[in-house]
C-alpha cells in the first residue's frame, strides 16, 4: 500500500487520461488513506471520476492488473474499463473506471449473491488467460502463509491441513484464468446485482479450485459453514458440471490465511461486518476447515505412495 499522495506530475497524467484539461476536485485513498486513490475531476463537460493505482513500492503488481482487466472485460466478466497506463517508469500506474457499487458484506446470508459469485468465478475461468501472467495454484500469492505459520504456535488442525495439501489433487485439473484473490470485499454490487470484480493483481492462470475455494472460504467464515454450498451450486450451474476435489481446494483456501486471521479481521470488518470477531472468524475457518478434511478422509501420515 502507497500512503504517500502522488505528486502533481502524477495527479496531472491522471486528470488529462480522465477529463483533458480538467480540474481535481478530490483525491481521496481508498485505503488507509492511500493507494488506490478515487479522483474526481470537473471539466467543461461535466464530472467524471477514476481509480488511479500506484504500483511498485505498495507491493502491487499493476503489469498484472492492466492485463488480467483487458483479459477479463474481452471476456464478458464484470470489470471496471482500464482508461490509462502508464507501467514502465517508477512507480507503475494504471487509471480505471470508478463503478458505482457497495462491497459491504450483508449480514445475512445472501444466497443469490453466493451463487452469482460461483457463477462468476466459473466465467472467468473459462475465458483466456493473457499470456505471461504467473501460474496460481493458491489465493494471495504474494504472501507466505506458510512461514505466518512457522512464526505462530503450532496448531494441530493446520498442521494436519498442511501434510493433506502436500499430497495434491485427485484429479489433474486443466489451467484457466484466475482472479487469485477472490472475495466479497473485492466485488462491487448494486442490491443483489454483481456489477464488478475489482483487484486483479494476484490474477493468473490456475486450477479453477482456487477461486472456488476462496470464496467457499469467505462464505464459511462470514455467514457460516453451511453457506460454501451456495457458492458451489452457483459454480457448478454455470459450468454444467461438477467440481473436481472440491474439498482438497476448500483445504487450500484455509491454508491461504494467517493462522490466527491476522489482517484478514480488520479488512471484513471494514466491509461492515464488526460483529465478526477474530474468535468467531477463527472458530468458523477451523469448522470449514475441519469438515473439508474430515470428507477426504485424512490421513497425513501416510508417504503418498502409499495412497
Amino acid at each position: 500500500m502507497v500512503s504517500t499522495k502522488p505528486d502533481d506530475e502524477l495527479f496531472g497524467w491522471a486528470i488529462a487520461a480522465v477529463a483533458p484539461g480538467g480540474e481535481l476536485v478530490e483525491a481521496r485513498g481508498l485505503r488507509d488513506g492511500g493507494s488506490p486513490w478515487l479522483l474526481r475531476v470537473r471539466s467543461g463537460e461535466g464530472e467524471r471520476s477514476g481509480v488511479l493505482r500506484l504500483g511498485a513500492a505498495g507491493g502491487h503488481d499493476t503489469h498484472v492488473e492492466a492485463a488480467a482487466l483487458d483479459a477479463a472485460l474481452a471476456g464478458g466478466i464484470a470489470v471496471p474499463r482500464v482508461l490509462a497506463s502508464r507501467l514502465e517508469p517508477d512507480p507503475p500506474l494504471l487509471l480505471i473506471e470508478a463503478v458505482d457499487g457497495s462491497s459491504a458484506i450483508p449480514v445475512d446470508r445472501p444466497t443469490i449473491r453466493l451463487r452469482a459469485l460461483g457463477a462468476a468465478a466459473a466465467r472467468i475461468h473459462r475465458t483466456s488467460p493473457p499470456a505471461g501472467l504467473p501460474r496460481r495454484t493458491r489465493s494471495i500469492a504474494g504472501v507466505d502463509f506458510d512461514a505466518l505459520r512457522r512464526a505462530a504456535p503450532p496448531q494441530p488442525l493446520l498442521q494436519r491441513a498442511e501434510a493433506v495439501a502436500a499430497w495434491g489433487p485427485s484429479t489433474p485439473a486443466p489451467d484457466g484464468f484466475v482472479h487469485g484473490d477472490l472475495w466479497q470485499g473485492n466485488t462491487l454490487w448494486r442490491g443483489d446485482e454483481l456489477v464488478s470484480i475489482i483487484d486483479w493483481d494476484c490474477a493468473g492462470h490456475g486450477p479453477a479450485g482456487v477461486d472456488l475455494g476462496s470464496l467457499r472460504c469467505d462464505a464459511a467464515v462470514t455467514f457460516g459453514v453451511d453457506a460454501a454450498a451456495d457458492v458451489l451450486d452457483g459454480w457448478q450451474e454455470e459450468a454444467g458440471r461438477a467440481a473436481a476435489d472440491v474439498d482438497y481446494w476448500d483445504v487450500v483456501a484455509a491454508l491461504a490465511t494467517p493462522p490466527d486471521l491476522g489482517w484478514f479481521v480488520d479488512t471484513i470488518r471494514s466491509q461492515r461486518r464488526p460483529d465478526l470477531t477474530r474468535e468467531l472468524l477463527v472458530e468458523r475457518r477451523d469448522g470449514f476447515l475441519r469438515r473439508a478434511l474430515e470428507r477426504l478422509g485424512e490421513q497425513p501420515t501416510l508417504a503418498p505412495d502409499a495412497r
